[in-house]
């Protein structure tokens, strides 16, 4: 009995322990209590003529993920938000941030083999959006109110507990 009480006390502990740090790291980002996301109108990779305005993804829940292509969590990550949301109804795009030219965000891309739309970010993206640390997401509802935010490596478990909300 003794050792089944420490164990349970132990797993409390951790689970206390990732709680705080989480919320420690997430202090400084928007808040996710459905308030509006910040506007952005940002070209595409592929196409930077072609840009993406915040608007365009009202209607649909969307998860905005934002990365720098020598993250090496980011490379980790991002194929778990692609496959989380391959089968469902739930926009994702990936914003590039602190790159130095758009062939190494390509480059990245291609590694990956990633199929989602990804945008070039500039700083004043990452300000609007408090980014400190790659990755970060944010979970958007149909009406473009952030829902859920994340920062650091997120399972495909992670990413879709944090946008079936």
């Amino acid at each position: 009995m003794k050792k089944i009480t420490s164990l349970l006390v132990n797993i409390i502990i951790l689970v206390v322990v990732f709680l705080v740090v989480t919320t420690y790291q997430q202090r400084n980002l928007l808040s996710a209590d459905h308030s509006p996301a910040p506007y952005f109108n940002l070209p595409m990779l592929n196409d930077s003529d072609q840009r993406i305005d915040i608007a365009m993804l009202k209607g649909k829940t969307t998860v905005v993920y934002f990365f720098a292509p020598w993250c090496t969590i980011c490379h980790y990550s991002m194929p778990n938000l692609e496959a989380a949301l391959l089968d469902s109804d739930i926009n994702a795009i990936g914003i590039a941030l602190d790159y130095k030219n758009a062939q190494e965000v390509a480059q990245f891309i291609s590694e990956l083999k990633l199929t989602m739309p990804i945008l070039l970010g500039d700083r004043n993206t990452q300000s609007n959006y408090k980014i400190s640390a790659f990755p970060t997401y944010y979970v958007l509802n149909e009406q473009l109110q952030i829902t859920a935010r994340a920062i650091g490596y997120s399972s495909e478990l992670g990413i879709n507990l944090r946008s079936s909300n």
